[in-house]
Order: C-alpha cells, then structure tokens, then sequence
C-alpha cells in the first residue's frame, strides 16, 4: 500500500485553556486545560489516525518542548519521524472566553532552523519509496528559504508522489511555480496567489481555474468558512456547504478537512464526494474544544447526510 507522509516545518505544543471572562489585570482561574501536539501536517496525521488512515508524521523538533511533543504523539499511537533540530519547539495558546463564546489565539514564532537542519526533511524523503501522498502543511519557522515546498515539489515529482501544501503567502507562490497536486488556500490566500486585494465570488474560480491552467496543480480547494469549500479541477467545481453546528474551536478545523479529503481519495471516490468528507471532518473539528481536531462517528454521520442532501 502506498505511504502517507505529512511533513510539518513548524510544529508547536498547543495549550488550550478555558477562562470564565477575559478580563486584564485579573488573576484568571484557567479550566479545561489541554496540551497536545500540534501544527500543520502534525494535525493532519492525528486526524487522519481518529479516521482510520495510516500515516508517518515527519517533524523538526528541539529541546525540552521537543520532548514533550514527542511523547504527546507517541501516546496518540501517531507513526512518526522526528528530525533533531537545536531550537526549542514553539509553543501556542488558545483561550476560550465561555462568557463571550469567543476563541483567541496566540501563535508563537518558531525557532531559528539552520539549513543543515531544514534540508534533513528533503533529504528523508528523497530516501523514501512507494509514496502515495505528502501533504505538507503549516507554516515556515525563521531560516527556512520560501522556496521550500518548490523544492520539496520537485522531489514529489520525481517520486511520482501527489503533493498536497496547505500554507500561505511567499512559500505557497513559490510551490506553484514547480507544480503539485492540490492546494488548500482561503480566500484571502487565493487573492494574494492570484495578485488581487480581493476576490468576488465569481472571481474565486476564475483564479482557481487560472492556477490549475498553467499547471500550477491539478485541484484548487478554496475554504470560505461558513460559506463552506469549493473544490475546482480542469473540468468540474462542487461547492459543499457545512452543517450547522455549534462551534467550540476554529484549531485545526483545516488540517482535519484535508486529512478528510486525503481518506475519499485513498478510497477512490469523486471529486463531489472527497470535499463533502472533507468538510464533514473540518465541521467535526469545531464541535471539540481546544485542539481535539475530528471524530470519526461525527464525520461520518454528516458525511452520510450531505451525500443525502
């Protein structure tokens, strides 16, 4: 069976904590606190766990955060491949205003990478056989080139690998340059790769179209959040709307949509029934607190409703 490798440049230890109102100056009384591993293709291979796919989760990792991290995944059961790094792994905190039902997030700058040690992930994976997919995901730390995932393309390509980045900015223009699989973008992201301030709704697939014609990958999936996901190839576009659902925590909704799509793929479905489990996952996602990422009976319970809609 073809192997799953999600790569993460940037993890961090996320620590989520509840508050009864978030107020200045006060000595808050912090509950339901949680510690998990996090960041991007990290998200990725525990949601693709909680939904019953296999995957290697290849990370930079450092210090004594680094060590915590490690055995978070470990304890998850999270098939992994830690590559040492002198920075200490960074750390996030979420906190859950309950009064307001408001979520705030505060993300820390990851360590300095020195390029010995960034060129260790292309390396791995250079070495690596009877690649199914790469889903690389999350953002660069300090030191890494933005061309990255450009270079990380080119070794996808010769592996005959199907290349998934979901990240923003310089790195992700840098990566459609080279050409990949799929990409993952907001509509903010989209207009910034298609050179716009904004983008209208007919215009998000124009832009979608216009990266997919110039080969800068096969699929286009734009998530517009309560609007829900549009999915675009060369020749067709589904939109799937999201379920109404009470919505606790925003973290790592993205990573467990694409970790959705990557089992429809696995399995073989259409385009229409990827982005629905996709969603399904994402949707899932929000109904947890902190970083608890999807529920596979919650997904797929609303994946089997969409698909009767």
């Amino acid at each position: 069976m073809e192997k799953i490798i999600t790569l993460t440049l940037n993890p961090a230890l996320d620590k989520s904590i509840d508050v009864p109102q978030l107020l200045p100056e006060k000595k808050l009384r912090c509950l339901n606190v949680k510690v998990e591993a996090g960041g991007g293709g990290v998200n990725v291979s525990r949601a693709l766990h909680k939904l019953g796919a296999d995957s290697e989760a290849v990370y930079l990792s450092g210090g004594f955060t680094g060590k915590q991290f490690e055995k978070l995944l470990l304890a998850e059961n999270i098939h992994s491949r830690t590559l040492p790094i002198k920075g200490d792994t960074r750390e996030n905190f979420i906190v859950l205003d309950d009064s307001s039902n408001l979520q705030y997030r505060f993300g820390m700058e990851g360590p300095a990478v020195a390029e010995s040690e960034w060129m260790q992930a292309l390396e791995y994976i250079s070495w690596q056989e009877n690649i199914g997919y790469i889903i690389a995901s999350g953002s660069l730390p300090p030191g890494v080139p933005n061309d990255f995932f450009g270079r990380l393309a080119i070794i996808a390509a010769q592996k005959k690998a199907r290349l998934i980045v979901d990240t923003s900015g310089e790195p992700l223009k840098y990566a459609v340059q080279e050409g990949l699989f799929m990409i993952k973008p907001n509509q903010g992201e989209l207009s910034n790769l298609y050179g716009k301030d904004d983008l209208s709704a007919d215009q998000i697939l124009e832009a979608a179209r216009s990266i997919i014609s110039k080969k800068g990958c096969e699929v286009v999936v734009v998530s517009m959040g309560a609007k829900g996901a549009l999915l675009v190839t060369a020749n067709e576009q589904f939109t799937v709307l999201p379920p109404p659902v009470t919505v606790y925590s925003t973290v790592g909704a993205g990573d467990s949509m694409v970790a959705g799509m990557v089992v429809g793929l696995v399995r073989g479905w259409n385009w229409k029934q990827i982005l629905q489990y996709g969603v399904a996952a994402g949707t899932s996602a929000t109904m947890n607190r902190g970083t608890g990422l999807c529920k596979k009976e919650d997904t797929d319970r609303m994946f089997e409703e969409m698909k009767h809609e």
